[in-house]
């Protein structure tokens, strides 16, 4: 096991009703002037941001809203975001949504304070160093930014999805999660989330480091909370128990916590990236694409932790590793498959995506080599995004 740090400074405030505390915390945590980010409606249709507001007022916090944001968040609303927010002084951002409207705040709390492009951070060219603090009320579980101190964001020009990573700056001060604000999300939705908690574990569960026991065996167990869990949610939408466990697993793929002593790999994230950024597609099914194919490589090169994840997930009983983990990258598909997912990029409706192109922004924003769990040249990512084919 490496050594590690581990910091979730984040309070959960978790169950029925909990949104109606965002005035207080937003008291504490953000000050008295605040912008709620949000995106296309819902959240106003749902009564969801009146809630919210009404306990503001009562706390006596004032806010300016900002709405539109956009699955796949762009770079637009965060500069208007940036602007309204140095023109109305806020002291901190409130976003109210799932994790493009949180991801788009966070994104807005660090370009405040800072004179230059906030793009210098995703680029890469600058480490972030101070942001605006932001809290957050959950409306879908799936992304983890309630509980990271990550934020993704595409660049239009050029359609560079990129994602900065934080150990503290970017951690929301407090999430509100309520499981009964996800009864109404549309199925395709809740299991595109349930794709996206579990790649969250894959990209750590995927490690070439040793010694790390612990984590392994509560990833494993999330997982299999994950797959016991999901089908209850996609029969019955408003089975609360159901609700809250996928929500809290989502939150807690995604705060660190299984990564911890361990180096991780992010390949199927980084080549998902572009795939949504330049089709458009959701997240979640995107990783439901890349995922099986990332591990039908690795069956080949590198099977040792595919084979343990079947066995340990999906009790596959196969003693040789490599049709062991053939046989649990079965399962996986299969297991999206039963929740509506595509597996292939026919099944997003790309019938003939561009290969090449993939791969040629896939390494001009990740570099030449990519991977923590096995070192992918250009060559072999191409050979990933064919096996997805």
């Amino acid at each position: 096991m490496n050594n590690f740090t581990f910091y979730t400074p984040t309070k959960y405030l978790f169950g029925r009703g909990v949104e109606t505390k965002a005035g207080e915390l937003a008291r504490q945590f953000l000050g008295q002037k605040i912008m709620i980010v949000y995106g296309h409606g819902s959240v106003v249709r749902s009564g969801l941001l009146s809630r919210v507001t009404a306990s503001l007022a009562e706390a006596g916090v004032s806010w300016t809203e900002l709405g539109g944001v956009d699955p796949n968040p762009t770079d637009t609303l965060v500069y208007k975001g940036i602007e309204e927010g140095r023109k109305e002084n806020i002291d901190g951002v409130l976003a109210v949504g799932g994790g493009s409207a949180i991801d788009t705040a966070k994104a807005i709390a660090l370009g405040i304070p800072y004179n230059g492009d906030f793009w210098d951070f995703y680029a890469g060219r600058l480490v972030p160093e101070k942001a605006l603090p932001v809290g957050t009320v959950l409306t879908i579980p799936a992304a983890g930014s309630e509980g990271s101190g990550n934020s993704v964001i595409t660049r239009l020009d050029g359609l560079h999805k990129i994602s900065l990573r934080t150990e503290s700056v970017l951690r929301p001060k407090f999430s509100l999660l309520n499981p009964e604000l996800t009864f109404t999300l549309p199925p395709y939705q809740t299991a595109s989330g349930i794709a996206d908690m579990m790649a969250h574990i894959f990209e750590r569960y995927f490690t070439m480091t040793p010694g790390v026991e612990i984590t392994d065996r509560v990833s494993e167990g999330i997982l299999r909370a994950i797959i016991e869990e999901a089908p209850k949610v996609m029969k019955d939408p408003e089975d609360y128990d159901a609700r809250a466990n996928i929500m809290w697993s989502g939150t807690l793929a995604h705060n660190g916590v299984c990564g911890t002593g361990r180096r991780e790999d992010w390949v199927s994230h980084f080549m998902e990236h572009e795939i949504s950024a330049v089709y458009g597609v959701t997240h979640g099914a995107g990783l439901a694409v890349i995922i099986p194919a990332w591990m039908t490589f690795m069956a080949d090169h590198n099977p040792g932790k595919v084979a343990q994840m079947a066995r340990r997930v999906f009790d596959v009983n196969s003693h040789d590793d490599r049709t062991a983990a053939v046989e649990g990258i079965s399962c996986l598909k299969a297991f999206f498959g039963s929740l509506g997912l595509p597996v292939t990029f026919a099944g997003l409706g790309i019938e003939s995506p561009d290969i090449p192109l993939l791969v040629k922004k896939l390494h001009e924003n990740k570099g030449d080599i990519i991977g923590g769990y096995y070192p992918l040249t250009a060559t072999e990512t191409e050979q990933i995004y064919r096996l997805a084919l």
